[in-house]
């Protein structure tokens, strides 16, 4: 079930050294602020765990995986300032998962858009359903995802990149996806998506966690630089957001 909570909810188990990051809100398991928050603390927290070796995020639900940023958030921004915060949010979560020092495998049962291609691409390891289409849909409302574009293009590349935010109104299958890099592998079943799981991190845990400490380092070399420009990014959506085209593009969706 997805969770009914208005702010969302977010539940940790760990089980065989394997923690288990488990996130919903009733919005598609969007993200409002806080619960981007409370996820992005739940990695600096598990990151100094000793009891830890791999980390597995999934969501809540059999619909979507996540529909990135709460849209009624974004509905709300009404100046400058206000919008650079809404989208260093996104920014925050991924230098997190960048910069934990536990492996990430991510388990994606349904479609993701916007920050929820960022949170796959941000995994060290992606597994994924049939069903997990992606899209970037930012240029259909006159902003861009110029804050998960580095952890994208570092995933899929450039050229994927590129042609997934162009084409904003376009889903890619997960075919697609893995094709390009952002899935290890699909399966057909939910069932057949967690029984991978549960083989592939519990085989992660049993190896050297000194080895997969310094492996976690090298995937991500080059990358220090992300804690000022990914909130560099931010400050570009947070000032197109008030555009008047992103205003024209937002007030179709209010209430």
């Amino acid at each position: 079930m997805v969770s009914e909570n208005p702010t969302g909810s977010l539940f940790t188990t760990i089980e065989n050294k394997i923690a288990t990051v488990s996130f919903g809100h009733p919005s598609s398991n969007s993200f409002p602020r806080e619960l981007l928050n409370r996820l992005t603390n739940e990695f600096a927290i598990l990151s100094t765990n000793p009891a830890v070796s791999v980390i597995v995020i999934e969501s809540e639900g059999s619909g979507a995986f996540c529909a990135g940023a709460s849209f009624d958030e974004l509905l709300a921004v009404s100046d400058e300032a206000a919008g650079t915060q809404f989208f260093s949010g996104f920014a925050h979560l991924i230098n997190a998962m960048r910069s934990c020092s536990k492996l990430i495998v991510g388990r994606v049962h349904g479609k993701a858009v916007g920050g929820g291609v960022g949170i796959a691409s941000a995994c060290d390891y992606t597994l994924a359903t049939k069903n997990a289409s992606i899209k970037l849909s930012e240029l259909a409302i006159g902003i861009g995802p110029f804050v998960i574009e580095p952890v994208v293009s570092k995933k899929i590349g450039k050229t994927a990149m590129a042609e997934m935010t162009l084409a904003a109104h376009e889903w890619k299958t997960a075919e697609w996806a893995a094709a390009k890099g952002l899935y290890a592998n699909t399966f057909e079943t939910v069932e057949e998506l967690d029984a991978a799981i549960a083989d592939f991190s519990a085989k992660l845990s049993s190896y050297n966690p000194e080895a997969l400490l310094e492996m976690k380092k090298v995937l991500w070399e080059g990358t220090q630089h992300w804690d000022t420009l990914l909130l560099e990014r931010a400050a570009i959506s947070g000032k197109l957001v008030l555009s008047d085209f992103t205003r024209k593009a937002l007030s179709q969706f209010k209430k």
